[in-house]
């Protein structure tokens, strides 16, 4: 346990050092962020209304709810692997010996818009396919639901940074993330805690700590001002947390396709440790 968490901070340190000689790559998750939401507030009215028309409807024909939340996934989607193709597109500039900007980002998701799109087609049918099981499955189903999302993820893991290098289609872009995997680390992914270990306990400190605050200005100062002052400070920090991890998250997927395509992490990565990351010992 100690080693996956000594592995973890590694993994944090090594993708900080590209974030720090680029720090505009914060911009992408930040904009990501706030498309994320303002597609979240369109969709609002609609999906209340489907759930409505819906809940009106006999069990076998409740289909609207379902339209609504592909539509939903597909611009939710393509917002997010736009924004991410471009994080990864600029990180492998770096990566590569480049000095990125965030031009350079924008460009290289813009020139493969159409494939974005189509990945996002694919996996919104495909998340759709797992919501609606889900809803029709209890207990061990659901299970089994959960470990087929997790393959999913697993066999995507490396689809962004394949088009953001990469002229191919949605399809084959899929269809070669699973071999990169495959030929890298072969049956041994398991995909372990990496990055989010130390967020997580990040994220734990940020709430202890907060909390005591909050605590303090309640119970010693008597001042629920404060109280919100700290309230705020900490969602703050969540904010901040969020959009770093992010960052960080999309520079070391750019670093496991680097490796995965030449063996090689060009000084940023020791090639171990990436590899590593995905073993199960």
């Amino acid at each position: 346990m100690f080693e996956r968490l000594s592995n973890s901070w590694e993994l944090v340190k090594s993708s900080a050092r590209v974030l720090m000689a680029d720090k505009e790559l914060l911009v992408f998750p930040l904009i990501s962020s706030i498309g994320v939401m303002i597609v979240s507030a369109v969709f609002i009215v609609p999906s209340i209304f489907a759930n409505l028309f819906d809940a009106a409807l006999p069990k076998n024909l409740q289909v609207v709810r379902y339209v609504v939340l592909f539509l939903f996934y597909v611009v939710q989607y393509t917002v997010i692997f736009y924004m991410n193709t471009a994080l990864v597109g600029a990180a492998l500039i770096r990566l590569r010996g480049g000095d990125p900007t965030l031009k350079d980002g924008f460009q290289i998701a813009s020139k493969h818009f159409g494939p974005i799109v189509g990945y996002a087609l694919i996996a919104a049918t495909v998340g759709v396919i797992l919501k609606s099981i889900t809803d029709r499955s209890k207990g061990l189903g659901r299970f089994v639901v959960n470990l087929i999302g997790l393959a999913w993820n697993l066999a995507t893991f490396l689809v962004v940074p394949v088009l953001a290098v990469e002229d191919v289609g949605p399809v084959d872009a899929v269809k070669r993330s699973v071999e990169l995997l495959k030929r890298t680390w072969g049956e041994q992914i398991a995909g372990n805690i990496g990055l989010g270990s130390v967020f997580g306990l990040i994220i734990l400190g940020v709430v202890v700590v907060g909390g005591a605050l909050i605590g303090v200005a309640f119970a010693v100062f008597e001042s629920p001002v404060l109280a919100i002052v700290f309230g705020a400070g900490m969602v703050l920090m969540f904010v901040l947390i969020g959009l770093v991890n992010s960052t960080l998250s999309g520079i070391y997927t750019a670093a496991v396709y680097q490796y995965a395509v030449s063996g090689q992490s060009d000084g940023f990565f020791e090639p171990g440790l990436v590899e590593n990351a995905f073993r199960t010992a």
